[in-house]
């Protein structure tokens, strides 16, 4: 049987446009344990990612009470259950401000993701940059930032003075990542066409080639192909369907101009994007064209549809039921989160490579900017990571550590993926302690 390279791409032109469609992580490019590349004995490589939500979780619904391993998720978190074994929990960390105003929302956030407070433009790389310059250098996306309302904000930055914004539109991530061959990730424009990209399947245009490594491979190769081809078709079918004019209703009129809303902001839509986002990125990290990705969740400005009260509103307005003990709408928009988080892990756990899933190899932190969003606490944050990284971190752990950093978090999964670092934040929030717990 003809050997393949792990680099191995199918390449087409679609609308005028030169387009490439990467593989995921065949048994051919394995070696017969499936756990390291076939052509350099090097272990599969890690994926890292961060998944930040505003408004952190509602008090007392979230901790678990066992510390250490076999820990029981509290009613907050039990969406997550079916990946308990890959959880971990922090509790009791910290955010320390060292007497600096607290600008609500934001200082908490770039603490979590700088390990410091930065001053204007003042401000070092986010650590998921950190760790893309230490494991996405080979791949076309060093990140990709993505954003479920449809906004442009992100907390991934190269520097204070230069941001990583968010892509907020599913279609056009697809363009990115199936698209001509892409040189910078921040870029406004981008060729081609989503829209001719979304009308004509991107497998068309591949298809001798797809013929051609189909003959080469291996029966088990062969069906997970299928699979990976049948999930980038179902993701062009969906974004398809957005494009469609819808028919026409004989009883429908044109009402009057509404007020402008920013787009994504209905639970249902940001839902559809997770969706759509997840399986993207699946794909992605399956075939090498990143390792590292930030999923921001703004969780300000989410709402029912065809409401005005938002996530964030309820959290200031909302009375704790005297019953229940929480507050009940706060609780259902932290659930709704909990799912989509879900989501994703489950489009990463989907997409199978040699004995297991890319979710394997992944690490994900789980990041917020508040404990008690009613007051803007900044004690007892919740952070969570989902994952070992391929090994490098130990899993199923809760652990509790009253009053330290929320940094340390960042310290261990930074090392952890080889970030050549001993310590990490500024003042009260540096630390030199990783979480030995979790440490493989």
């Amino acid at each position: 049987m003809d050997s393949l390279k792990r680099r191995t791409v199918l390449r087409g032109m679609l609308g005028g446009s030169a387009i490439s469609v990467g593989l995921p992580l065949l048994d051919i490019f394995l070696n017969s344990n499936g756990d390291a590349l076939a052509a350099t004995g090097a272990p599969l490589p890690p994926v890292f990612g961060t998944w930040f939500q505003h408004l952190g979780l509602n008090p007392g619904m979230w901790e678990p009470e066992i510390i250490g391993p076999n820990f029981k998720n509290n009613i907050q978190l039990e969406k997550l259950n079916p990946y308990i074994d890959r959880l971990n929990i922090y509790s009791g960390l910290k955010y320390f401000i060292e007497g600096k105003p607290l600008q609500t929302h934001t200082t908490s956030s770039q603490i979590a993701m700088t390990g410091e407070i930065p001053f204007g433009t003042s401000g070092g790389p986010s650590l998921d940059s950190s760790i893309a310059d230490t494991i996405g250098r080979r791949t076309r996306f060093r990140s990709l930032e993505l954003s479920l309302s449809g906004t442009r904000e992100s907390y991934s930055q190269r520097s204070g003075t230069s941001k990583n914004p968010s892509e907020g539109s599913p279609l056009a991530l697809y363009s990115r990542i199936f698209g001509s061959d892409f040189k910078d990730p921040n870029a406004a424009e981008f060729a081609p066409d989503p829209h001719a990209m979304a009308r004509q399947s991107v497998l068309s245009a591949v298809t001798d080639h797809v013929r051609d490594v189909i003959k080469r491979v291996g029966h088990a190769d062969k069906a997970r192909l299928d699979e990976y081809f049948t999930s980038i078709r179902q993701i062009e079918q969906q974004l398809a369907l957005e494009l469609e004019k819808p028919a026409p209703l004989e009883a429908c009129s044109l009402p009057g101009q509404p007020e402008e809303s920013p787009p994504g902001t209905a639970l249902e839509d940001a839902a559809i994007n997770c969706k759509l986002f997840a399986g993207l990125l699946a794909n992605a990290a399956a075939c090498g064209q990143t390792q590292v990705f930030n999923m921001y969740v703004d969780a300000m400005n989410l709402r029912q549809a065809g409401s005005a009260y938002t996530w964030h509103m309820a959290t200031h307005e909302e009375s704790v039921d005297e019953k229940l003990g929480y507050q009940k709408d706060v609780f259902e928009f932290n659930t709704w989160a909990n799912v989509a988080f879900t989501q994703l892990l489950g489009a990463l756990d989907s997409a199978r490579e040699g004995p297991g899933t890319v979710l394997d190899r992944t690490l994900i932190l789980w990041l917020t900017d508040h404990s008690d969003a009613r007051v803007h606490g900044l004690e007892k944050v919740p952070v969570m990571t989902v994952g070992s990284g391929g090994g490098r971190i130990k899993t199923g752990i809760h652990v509790s550590a009253p009053g330290d950093p929320v940094t340390r978090v960042g310290l261990t999964v930074q090392q952890a993926l080889g970030v050549p670092i001993n310590s990490w934040g500024v003042d009260g929030n540096g630390t030199a302690k990783t979480i030995t717990e979790v440490m493989a």
